[in-house]
């Protein structure tokens, strides 16, 4: 069994877009700018957003924090966002998820300028990807097919199944995995809250991604002998045990499970730190197309 380590995967790749960086500099280019907008003050996404200035900070980029009160209005909003659609300066932005109730996340995204999208939610970007052109691929479905890439993880004809619907992970990472690539070219199964006996489901497969938000939902006797396993779910649980009182939790009963895989990511320190730098990733990749390069 090993165990998938994306913290150290990450930091790899870290360094390689902090090489990219310095060489594009020294070729008369600019360092690469990503702006973030967050909204209100969502504990969570100002975590977030503050990990991922100082991972833009460690590989060389510029990065911006834009801040605005919950009560912003919806046409306020759009109008920032044009504003960064605009402003050459910026190679790629974001807009931190959740949005407050009154304003439709939605219409946002989709006022996104497609080519500055390096979150990859915009409708452009998704149906490039879904035909296989080249394109912004959400974060963590990209990094979790990077993962599968740098530990040669086989998917060619593998029964995969992805448990989990939502446009963010679960079907993004079930739409790479059904792509001609490599990674890709498997049979890919999507379980979701309408799928009867997911457990006789999972069983069979070679490959199971777990993106439920569901503590501890895959359990061994779901998982067969040498599966792979990544489990993308992020839930904090109370923890007496723990410093501040509580921890994070995967899908995967990783204690029960991991004896029997070939391959399993942990919780905390698996998917995760790849979703930053998969954004990291596009946004340099924005940058050299808008700068020639």
């Amino acid at each position: 069994m090993t165990i998938i380590d994306g913290k150290a995967t990450a930091a790899t790749i870290r360094a390689e877009i902090k090489n990219s960086v310095e060489e594009l500099k020294a070729a008369g280019g600019r360092a690469p700018h990503l702006v973030a907008v967050i909204v209100g003050h969502d504990g969570g996404s100002e975590a977030y957003v503050a990990s991922k200035a100082r991972a833009c900070s460690e590989v060389g980029f510029e990065s911006t924090v834009l801040r605005f009160d919950e009560d912003i209005t919806e046409e306020e909003l759009l109008r920032e966002v044009q504003r960064l659609n605009d402003d050459d300066g910026v190679d790629g932005f974001i807009v931190q998820l959740p949005l407050p109730r009154h304003i439709d996340a939605n219409r946002v995204i989709e006022a996104i300028d497609p080519s500055k999208d390096v979150d990859g939610f915009h409708p452009v970007n998704v149906g490039k990807m879904a035909i296989g052109l080249p394109c912004f691929v959400s974060a963590t479905p990209a990094g979790i097919v990077e993962l599968l890439r740098r530990y040669g993880i086989k998917t060619r004809g593998k029964q995969c199944v992805v448990l989990g619907r939502s446009n963010i992970v679960g079907k993004p990472i079930a739409t790479l995995l059904m792509q001609k690539a490599d990674p890709g070219n498997a049979t890919v199964t999507v379980c979701h809250s309408a799928t009867p006996d997911i457990p006789e489901i999972t069983r069979h497969a070679d490959i199971i991604i777990s993106a439920l938000g569901v503590p501890g939902y895959v359990t061994a006797d779901m998982v067969k002998d040498d599966a792979v396993v990544i489990d993308v779910g992020t839930t904090r649980v109370a923890d007496p045990t723990a410093k501040n009182g509580s921890r994070l939790c995967g899908d995967v009963d990783f204690e029960n499970v991991a004896p029997k895989c070939s391959y399993i990511t942990p919780v905390p320190g698996g998917v995760g730190p790849m979703t930053i730098v998969s954004l990291l990733r596009n946004t340099l990749q924005a940058s050299l197309h808008r700068q020639g390069k």
